[in-house]
């Protein structure tokens, strides 16, 4: 078993793979700046697994932070997390992810290559594909992002590719993933956006809550079947297990690969709203808003080639998804209607 460095590892998907990595006898380092994370999820990942979780706190653009944090726990891979991830953000401040995302990966993969850690995991984005041609998407489609972080995670892909390619890495990992949501069926981790969420369903949940009056609905002129945005919503618990089996899989075997993680299926805005209305009972107010600049109508993954190499297929549907997710946000509001 392996002992892996987490960046972002307080983060909301980097704390699910901790989870799944513990549960299959692995070692973890969380390195966060809590920039985006919670500093008690480390404490809450001890109550969850009874193991306990080091944790540096530390900013990957800080290259001897991260040579320190690697020297002083030796780890055979990294799993890389960390970055800034909206949208709407990444077009209104672009330096800010062009040096967050891009500067950040080259400052630990600096690091690594001083501290002689030759595999990695990426944590990227099927916003790679920009608008594609066809839907189920396959990883050889073309990559043609619109918006800049889409272009910050491709750039990232590509300084591990080419380290890959040149040998300084013995194993690397692109996993391009769709959109995660839901929680730890527990509900004691789960996704906390700082301030408005960029994302879906936290902002359903609020809304849910009551913390939101209602759930603005970004486009309802696209060429999709309700004229909603149509994504490939993917489980966190199920994302988490892929992570650690891409880990279990360059372990095993020294490759550079690229990998799409997704259900392969397709459901809109609406289609999400209305099952999670169907699931907890409550009603989600919405009112359509003029589409966001960046985004795209429709993509969904084909994501056979995770159940070949790594024997990987997503196994929770939308409804867990909304179920998880409720669960998360009403025990953090303090409802006990579930």
């Amino acid at each position: 078993m392996a002992r892996v460095l987490l960046t972002g590892g307080a983060g909301y998907i980097a704390s699910h793979t901790a989870v799944a990595l513990i549960g299959r006898g692995h070692e973890v380092v969380l390195l966060d700046n809590f920039a985006n994370a919670e500093r008690d999820v480390p404490a809450r990942l001890e109550r969850l697994t009874g193991k306990q979780v080091p944790l540096i706190e530390a900013d990957i653009r800080d290259t001897p932070a991260v040579v320190a944090a690697l020297a002083a726990q030796p780890v055979e891979a990294v799993i890389h997390f960390a970055a800034l991830k909206a949208v709407g953000e990444s077009e209104a401040d672009p330096l800010l992810y062009y040096d967050m995302n891009i500067i950040g990966t080259i400052r630990l993969l600096q690091a690594m290559q001083e501290c002689g850690v030759g595999r990695i995991v990426f944590s990227s984005s099927a916003t790679v594909y920009g608008q594609p041609d066809r839907s189920p998407i396959l990883e050889d489609a073309p990559t043609r992002v619109q918006n800049i972080y889409g272009r910050t995670k491709l750039v990232m892909e590509d300084l591990i590719s080419d380290l890959a390619r040149t040998g300084k890495l013995r194993g690397a990992a692109n996993l391009r993933y769709f959109n995660p949501v839901g929680a730890h069926p527990s509900g004691m981790i789960g996704e906390t956006p700082r301030g408005v969420p960029n994302n879906l369903m936290p902002y359903v949940t609020q809304v849910a809550t009551g913390e939101r009056p209602f759930l603005n609905v970004w486009g309802n002129d696209y060429d999709t079947p309700d004229g909603t945005g149509v994504r490939d919503y993917i489980h966190v618990v199920d994302l988490a297990e892929a992570h650690a089996l891409a880990l279990e899989h360059l372990l095993a075997n020294d490759v550079a690969l690229t990998v799409n993680l997704g259900t392969g299926v397709g459901i809109s805005v609406l289609d999400l709203v209305r099952a999670f209305e169907r699931v907890t009972g409550r009603e989600i107010p919405l009112k359509f808003a003029p589409r966001r600049a960046g985004d795209v109508a429709s993509y969904y993954a084909n994501p056979e080639l995770a159940a070949r190499v790594f024997g990987w297929t997503a196994k929770l549907n939308v409804e867990d998804m909304c179920r998880d997710s409720w669960r998360w946000q009403a025990q953090r509001a303090g409802i006990n209607d579930i």
